[in-house]
């Protein structure tokens, strides 16, 4: 893997979006542990709805997986119906979020500028955002994916410091890729990431940028995870279909397992 990555652990999250019971969801996480106790390579973490959240992360507590809620709000408190806060988060024990996730974007209708209230609130509640972008496969066939992910990254990290920059992680999510079956090949992914951390390095510094981690999602699974992950500027992978059943996230984790960074 390219040197400026030496010191990086391959991150890998298991996106499960609305899908399983608590009881599945309890012994997956039960067999999760177990399985990659003492497997210190990488960075694991999964990502239960949030009805789940509490009961995952008792059984996770004092292992090296790291619990993930799909989405928050921006405010800490308020009149906000069916909405989760960041303290809610943080008081269950989760330690990542997601924020910005395509489905939030073009199905929820969240624009850049509510996104990027809530990666500064999350970092305020000391959790880690993972800031997901990319295009849809109109504007990826009309020329604009470096448009649009310039424009969700820079909106998205607005007002974000130096001093705290190094709290975010960035996803990179073609839309035309989630759950589609079609993923983009290895090196369209490295160039949009390449793209991203050359961004990175014009707001906070090349040596900044090289430590941030930039991972890419949109229909990963086993077969294509080595290709993905032994491109230069991947560094790691946010699994949505493939982590719901435990052995095939296994697989791509055992994978992800053998790649020095």
């Amino acid at each position: 893997m390219n040197s400026d990555n030496q010191k990086k652990r391959p991150i890998i999250l298991g996106n499960w979006k609305m899908n399983k019971s608590l009881k599945e969801g309890v012994q997956y996480a039960r067999s999760l542990k177990a399985a990659i106790a003492g497997k210190s390579g990488i960075i694991c973490g999964i990502c239960p709805p949030y009805v789940f959240l509490k009961d995952i992360c008792a059984v996770l507590e004092g292992s090296t997986i790291c619990v993930s809620a799909q989405n928050m709000h921006s405010e800490a408190s308020g009149a906000f119906t069916g909405e989760i806060a960041a303290p809610m988060l943080k008081e269950v024990g989760c330690s990542h979020v997601l924020v910005g996730h395509s489905e939030r974007r073009h199905i929820f209708g969240e624009d850049d500028f509510f996104i990027n209230d809530k990666i500064k609130k999350a970092i305020s509640f000391e959790l880690v955002p993972i800031l997901c972008i990319g295009e849809t496969l109109e504007e990826r066939e009309a020329g604009n994916t470096k448009d649009v992910v310039l424009r969700q990254l820079k909106n998205g990290l607005r007002g974000v410091g130096i001093e705290v920059i190094k709290c975010i992680i960035i996803a990179y999510e073609p839309v035309w890729a989630i759950g589609t079956g079609r993923t983009a090949s290895p090196e369209q992914a490295n160039e949009v990431h390449s793209f991203i951390r050359t961004i990175l390095s014009e707001d906070y510094g090349k040596d900044i940028a090289k430590k941030l981690s930039i991972i890419y999602g949109g229909s990963v699974k086993a077969d294509n995870t080595g290709a993905l992950i032994h491109q230069p500027e991947i560094d790691g992978l946010l699994v949505g279909g493939a982590s719901l059943e435990l052995e095939s996230f296994l697989t791509i984790i055992e994978v992800l397992q053998g790649v020095d960074f």
